[in-house]
């Protein structure tokens, strides 16, 4: 007898498309997932779709099916993975300037991006020895794993990214004829691959799918990735086989906690970890400890607490 799935599916997409009147699609896209007892966030932008989303086989499907009507998205890539329990609070459809943040406007992905890596050919491409390997992840990302020989730019947001590139080029580009780069789900690649073609850097490539698909396909003994990779959901991280994986997630500052962090004293589950408690006050550890206080009641009571916000769950940004 095959063993029984996980009864919640998790999904993250995107598309780069041209969405005349987003704000036309908000509405309804927004009540089919609320009519299903879908969860996560969806963002909308007039440059395509993004986000993650769970829920049951059947209410995920009927949303797939809504998405892929919508104007060129009838092909849309999927990531799936199972969880046990539901990974979000609620359901958001919001709209943005830019479904991945880079502040850079007159970069255009459907014009032209970097050339795709699939999973099972990247290792040969970033261990030739003429490629640099570039992390586009926020540093927070990097710091619970990344590929081996990867540069990590540091950077905060995505939106520092176009910055510290043209601030570093001659030093990440010297010597190389190529640069591999990757991200989560691979929406920030096509951002940032087409951001070095304008550029000027022609010989750029990008994973496939992202860091999600090498670690759903590529076997372990086989990988290059070291660590784990945070996701935008309850599950913090997740490692090879998209297992969910050891860290935890700040309720304060929204930033995952390792189990060496949790460790220490400055960590209290649900109002400081090591990275922020410096930086908040006795009164909003106070008000933080009364949140968690309430979720754990509503959480008992098998009830959601109608202040629970998720600290991830806004898509690759």
């Amino acid at each position: 007898m095959p063993p029984v799935q996980p009864p919640i599916r998790i999904i993250a997409l995107y598309r780069f498309a041209t969405f005349a009147d987003c704000a036309a699609l908000q509405p309804p896209l927004a009540a089919l997932c609320a009519a299903h007892g879908v969860k996560g966030t969806l963002l909308l932008a007039r440059e395509g779709i993004n986000g993650t989303i769970a829920g049951s086989d059947a209410g995920i499907e009927a949303v797939l099916e809504h998405i892929r009507a919508l104007p060129g998205c009838a092909d849309i890539e999927v990531k799936e993975s199972r969880a046990a329990e539901m990974p979000f609070h609620r359901m958001k459809v919001r709209l943005k300037r830019e479904i991945v943040t880079m502040g850079e406007p007159d970069i255009d992905p459907l014009a032209g991006v970097g050339h795709y890596v699939p999973p099972a050919d990247w290792n040969a491409l970033i261990e030739q020895p003429d490629t640099v390997v570039i992390d586009t992840r926020n540093d927070y990302e990097v710091a619970l794993g990344s590929f081996d020989r990867a540069i990590d730019p540091a950077t905060r947001t995505f939106r520092d990214f176009p910055d510290w590139f043209r601030a570093n080029r001659e030093r990440v580009t010297s010597g190389a004829t190529k640069v591999a780069m990757f991200c989560t789900g691979g929406i920030r690649c096509e951002k940032a691959t087409a951001f070095l073609k304008a550029e000027g850097i022609d010989d750029v490539y990008h994973l496939q799918g992202g860091i999600l698909a090498y670690l759903e396909t590529v076997p372990p003994e086989q990988s290059r990735w070291q660590g784990e990779c945070f996701v935008f959901d309850e599950r913090v991280s997740v490692g090879h086989g998209l297992q969910p994986g050891d860290n935890a997630l700040c309720r304060a500052c929204r930033m995952p906690v390792t189990p060496q962090q949790r460790a220490s004293p400055l960590y209290v589950e649900g109002v400081s970890c090591p990275a922020c408690h410096a930086e908040r006050t006795d009164e909003q550890r106070a008000g933080y400890a009364e949140r968690h206080r309430q979720e754990r009641l509503a959480e008992a009571r098998g009830v959601a607490h109608v202040g629970a916000v998720l600290g991830a769950g806004e898509g690759e940004e």
